[in-house]
């Protein structure tokens, strides 16, 4: 039984009378944001870097190697967390590293947007078998997408995904030192039923519990849904799951 107790009363209360926006009517957008502090050194010095690459989807592929480099996967689950400071500790989770691609992307021009989608607490349940019964129930997650050459990208289509993954079923299972935020320079990952045009074999449809649209950033997605885990639970497991590697066993690094 996955656990009900750690998630935000208020953002349960938000998601079950949400509409989802339609992806028409999200434009997204390239402003700095709270969380996506791009006027920050830090991010302009990533963005600086990227810059020369040949195309805008280049330059977004040149730094997310640059990002999965320098940034350590963690459990961290500060979703607010402005980039500069995850860029400063050298360390963050999966939505904190996503956010950072996110924050480059938006000091280059490249327009963006999130997709909030709330994903099955046992998805999870690979990467903590010994935690299970504290694992959320559901797990909002903000997937990003990109501007480019007129149409939206999503992150796991930034990459051309292979033919065949040669690798677990699904070609990620959610386990190991291997984040989502890694898998996707490895294979296409899609919410949606496979099929895209860009060969993406990595269906990860029937984890998705609700789709809550798409959103101009996402500042304005944790603004209306609240994050996964209230309050409390962050101040209590942030300081252990904020150095936790992924992939680790046992104990934070």
């Amino acid at each position: 039984m996955t656990s009900r107790l750690l998630m935000s009363y208020d953002a349960r209360a938000k998601r079950a009378g949400a509409r989802a926006r339609s992806p028409r009517d999200v434009a997204g957008s390239t402003r700095a944001t709270e969380i996506l502090d791009h006027d920050d050194p830090l991010v302009g010095a990533v963005a600086r870097r990227v810059l020369s690459e040949a195309t805008p989807r280049d330059a977004l592929r040149s730094a997310h190697r640059i990002i999965a480099r320098d940034v350590r996967p963690v459990y961290s689950v500060e979703d607010r967390r402005r980039v500069s400071r995850t860029l400063r500790l050298g360390r963050g989770s999966c939505s904190q590293r996503m956010a950072a691609l996110e924050a480059v992307a938006r000091a280059v021009r490249v327009r963006t947007r999130v997709r909030g989608l709330l994903v099955d607490g046992t998805f999870w349940y690979p990467r903590f078998p010994r935690l299970k019964p504290f694992v959320p129930e559901q797990v909002l997650l903000a997937w990003p997408e990109f501007r480019i050459s007129g149409a939206w990208i999503p992150i796991g289509e930034l990459f051309t995904a292979p033919a065949d993954t040669g690798g677990a079923p699904g070609g990620f299972a959610n386990k190991g030192g291997e984040t989502l935020f890694d898998a996707v320079a490895r294979t296409g990952v899609q919410w949606d039923a496979c099929g895209s045009a860009h060969g993406t074999v990595c269906d990860l449809s029937a984890q998705v519990v609700a789709d809550l649209g798409h959103f101009d950033d996402r500042d304005d997605l944790f603004e209306r849904h609240g994050q996964t885990l209230c309050w409390t639970a962050r101040a209590l497991t942030e300081p252990v799951l904020g150095r936790w590697s992924a992939g680790a066993s046992g104990t934070a690094a």
